[in-house]
């Protein structure tokens, strides 16, 4: 990705439209591949938040001695919030795998519960519980109903389509 950033974004010959057609095509999906399972921790949320507005701050030819917020920065390039995207595309994973047949293997895993004992110390952070506090704090629905509601297609659909970027600290 380092490359990236030093031979084309950096490149004065190289428009706008082409530099954000490369943010859209190679480096978005080099950036959030697999993010549909990623348990987003703060530490994750920061790195990918700083990795995404390093390349639109070159692609809008600032720097950090700028001091110009994230939030401008995007609404003049006209780029939704990378973290938006991965939680959109979680919550859509959700409902696959809610409305899944359950003899598919994913829908399986989704449902079960593992027999044993856990390690000692805290629990590491399952999936399941993350979406489910997911879809609490950004769609209010309460984890008894939402495999209710996202079993309903278009219903899901339509929330995914209305939910909101969070809000910026400071």
């Amino acid at each position: 990705m380092q490359t990236l950033h030093g031979s084309v974004v950096v490149k004065r010959e190289l428009s706008r439209k082409a530099k954000l057609s490369i943010y859209q095509s190679i480096y978005i999906p080099a950036l959030t591949y697999g993010h549909e399972l990623w348990v987003v921790t703060e530490r994750t949320r920061s790195r990918v938040q700083a990795a995404e507005m390093s390349f639109l701050r070159r692609v809008a030819g600032l720097s950090l001695r700028d001091k110009v917020r994230s939030s401008v920065i995007r609404e003049e390039l006209r780029v939704d919030p990378l973290l938006l995207r991965v939680e959109r595309s979680q919550m859509r994973w959700l409902g696959h795998l809610v409305r899944m047949p359950p003899r598919r293997l994913p829908g399986e895993v989704f449902r079960a519960h593992p027999a044993g004992r856990r390690p000692r110390g805290r629990p590491r952070t399952r999936w399941r519980d993350y979406v489910s506090r997911l879809a609490w704090e950004r769609l209010r629905i309460p984890q008894e109903e939402l495999d209710e509601v996202a079993g309903e297609r278009e219903v899901w659909a339509s929330l995914l389509r209305l939910l909101p970027p969070r809000p910026e600290p400071g």
